[in-house]
């Protein structure tokens, strides 16, 4: 963990019992911590608002790793925090997500959540917010796979997808260690259209389309989860289709992009996507 994270987790600490979260001497926001948003005791996010600010469109959905069967959002708080630093009149909802199990399906239970966290937050913010999807691992799958596949209504801004599995079938991605329980327990079947697999179905590469919302993406050179090849497939597919998308690789392995070295790369490519896509728009 890096000086400033560090700060930031002490900081968090020390007002773990406070409504509020000083970031630094002009950034402050209010918090709710484990907010329910349905009624499974795992559908819990935790919601920071920039204080004193009029100018908080923006909305960070930030949705946690773990294969689809475990993690937390705990696990994201020091990353969500930095972003907040970088992106002081943003909104943010750090969320957890019902997991996957041998007696639950994480598909479309997972999906189901994002729509109902998005429902919540739009209710609870009293305006509908522009809505940046970000996930990494599992939650990078999570964050494409609904916004190319289940955003109906297309209320997603962006995608920032952050070393997440992005085509199932591949054979490179066969590899991963427990992917037997991608197999049977990622997706109900009962879902499936006829003549769709499974790994089609889950695969968000299977579903971009040109209006795919733009998507920023970041794989590490040694990934021994998740291959290299799979930013390739995901670059061809964006492209194909004319979406605006940017990739990057960064040294290391797949949790390495949170380190010292990394971390400070993805926020600030974040950024730098953000402000283009800004630029992109027609007027």
């Amino acid at each position: 963990m890096n000086k400033f994270l560090a700060l930031l987790f002490f900081v968090l600490l020390l007002s773990c019992k406070e409504k509020t979260v000083n970031i630094s001497k002009d950034i402050t926001f209010d918090k709710q911590m484990d907010v329910s948003y349905g009624n499974n005791s795992e559908q819990k996010l935790d919601l920071y608002i920039p204080k004193n600010t009029q100018q908080n469109k923006d909305l960070f959905i930030i949705i946690h790793g773990g294969g689809w069967k475990g993690g937390n959002k705990s696990q994201l708080t020091y990353f969500t925090l930095s972003m907040m630093e970088k992106f002081p009149k943003s909104v943010f909802a750090n969320i957890n997500y019902r997991l996957a199990s041998e007696n639950r399906f994480g598909i479309p239970n997972q999906t189901d959540d994002i729509d109902n966290v998005i429902l919540f937050l739009e209710k609870t913010l009293k305006y509908k917010p522009n809505i940046i999807l970000l996930g990494n691992s599992a939650g990078g799958h999570l964050s494409m796979l609904y916004s190319y596949k289940f955003d109906y209504n297309k209320r997603i801004k962006a995608v920032i997808n952050i070393v997440g599995p992005v085509d199932l079938s591949d054979p490179s991605f066969k590899n991963y260690y427990d992917y037997s329980f991608v197999e049977n327990h990622l997706v109900d079947l009962a879902i499936l259209s006829k003549g769709i697999s499974m790994e089609n179905f889950a695969s968000p590469v299977y579903w971009i389309a040109k209006t795919a919302p733009p998507t920023l993406s970041f794989y590490g050179n040694n990934d021994t989860v998740i291959p290299l090849s799979q930013k390739k497939i995901l670059d061809s597919a964006l492209n194909k289709n004319g979406v605006f998308n940017q990739s990057f690789e960064f040294p290391g392995g797949h949790l390495d992009w949170a380190n010292e070295k990394n971390a400070p790369l993805v926020i600030n490519s974040i950024s730098e996507f953000l402000k283009q896509i800004g630029k992109n728009k027609t007027p």
